[in-house]
């Protein structure tokens, strides 16, 4: 039985020297398909790029057919297909990451029929991952595309995907002097070079460069408005496509990018606060933002990571920090703060289920009242019980009693008592 041919990939053509050891020929990118090498015009620093001509390759080569079919007749890689047609992904550093997942779903799926989704499969797939939470997240994007295909009418059938269970919610927030730490780690922070040359070879340098102060400002805008990394990696002080929109005028932050429609993860507008305002303004009057409020060399940051790694590590902080850290903080400052949870809710752009799901234990009025009350009796129910208690009977009551009934006709009090003979 022959081997089936591989999908088209991504190979990193290496580079060649010449005769006197320069470079002929830089190192790029090229798509292998079936013996093919078709180049990319991308080098090897460009990988988001190349990574997206691969992408557009696939989906121009292979036109799925978008009639309605039975599921046992439609491939795993035609809804895939169709899905990234019609979802348009941008070049953000979200959008490529998704481009990943999908094709990590297409390599294991595509050569499969819908009709193949069931629960053996998918755990299968899970196994083969080896991690739970990032199949869950593949498995998510897989649903997705199914769901997009039956919607748009194009498939006769009912498919479910099985999902693993969700993991445990990260905790994980930062103490105000540990956010101050994280802070003052990004501003103070300096380049350091090595000298390769003369006596003092391999020595570390400090320079003048700051490299993290942009990250500063990032931190400061997540930790006052609790706004997600992406919109907060895009906020502009200038009106634009693809932005959000820092008015300094008004104090208003317009998280929601321009152009962009709204999704469950809401970003409604909110107050921009009187100390973070104050910042921005002073921020714009020394130079230090032009258009983007998170800038690095005039253009705004697409990513993060790798900056707030290492700010994490210079300010000593423990356990798992990551940008995402800075909305939990932000959360949790606000519950702490005792303010009100439907307020709150609305500022972070969650549900009040979720914010009391999650960081409602933060609350200084959390429970109180239940433990407050479950030592205590209601007044009303005191009140019962005090008078269903019966009256202790006076002695000389009793020995009127006594003499009055004499032997064989003892009464109780309350009978002698109703009876009018006291």
């Amino acid at each position: 039985m022959p081997r089936r041919a591989k999908r088209a990939r991504l190979w990193l053509r290496p580079d060649v020297r010449n005769a006197k050891g320069g470079t002929e020929r830089a190192a790029a990118w090229v798509v292998l398909d079936r013996g093919k090498h078709i180049a990319t015009g991308c080098l090897a620093h460009e990988t988001a790029a190349a990574e997206k001509f691969l992408a557009t390759y696939i989906a121009q080569k292979h036109q799925p057919t978008r009639q309605r079919l039975d599921i046992e007749e439609i491939a795993i890689a035609d809804v895939i297909s169709i899905y990234v047609d019609d979802r348009k992904l941008s070049e953000s550093e979200r959008a490529l990451q998704a481009f990943a997942r999908l094709e990590r779903i297409n390599d294991y799926w595509g050569h499969r029929k819908l009709s193949e989704v069931n629960g053996e499969t998918c755990r299968e797939y899970v196994r083969l991952r080896k991690n739970d939470g990032s199949a869950r997240r593949d498995l998510e994007d897989l649903r997705a595309a199914i769901n997009h295909h039956a919607r748009e009418g194009y498939h006769r059938g009912i498919v479910r995907v099985v999902l693993p269970a969700k993991g445990k919610p990260r905790e994980r927030w930062l103490t105000r002097s540990e956010a101050a730490s994280l802070i003052w780690a990004c501003w103070r922070a300096r380049e350091t070079q090595t000298i390769h040359r003369g006596t003092r070879k391999g020595e570390q340098l400090l320079t003048d460069k700051r490299p993290l102060r942009h990250l500063a400002r990032f931190i400061l805008l997540g930790l006052y408005t609790g706004t997600r990394a992406a919109a907060v990696a895009s906020a502009s002080i200038e009106r634009g496509d693809g932005r959000s929109y820092v008015d300094l005028q008004n104090g208003i932050f317009y998280r929601l990018a321009e152009g962009k429609r709204e999704t469950k993860k809401r970003q409604p507008p909110v107050p921009i606060p009187p100390r973070l305002l104050a910042h921005l303004r002073r921020w714009q009057a020394k130079g230090v933002v032009h258009r983007y409020v998170v800038e690095w060399h005039g253009e705004p940051v697409k990513s993060v990571k790798t900056a707030f790694k290492s700010a994490v590590k210079l300010a000593g902080l423990d356990g798992q920090v990551t940008p995402h850290t800075l909305r939990h903080t932000a959360a949790t400052w606000l519950m702490q703060a005792g303010v009100d949870k439907w307020e709150a809710a609305g500022f972070l752009g969650m549900s009040v289920e979720m914010l009391d799901r999650v960081y409602g234990h933060h609350h200084p009025q959390h429970l109180r009242q239940a433990a407050q009350s479950i030592g205590y009796r209601r007044q009303n129910e005191t009140l019962a019980v005090s008078l269903a208690r019966p009256k202790p009977i006076d002695s000389d009551v009793s020995q009127t009693i006594d003499i009055v009934g004499g032997p064989g006709r003892t009464r109780t009090c309350n009978q002698t008592v109703m009876s009018g003979r006291l």
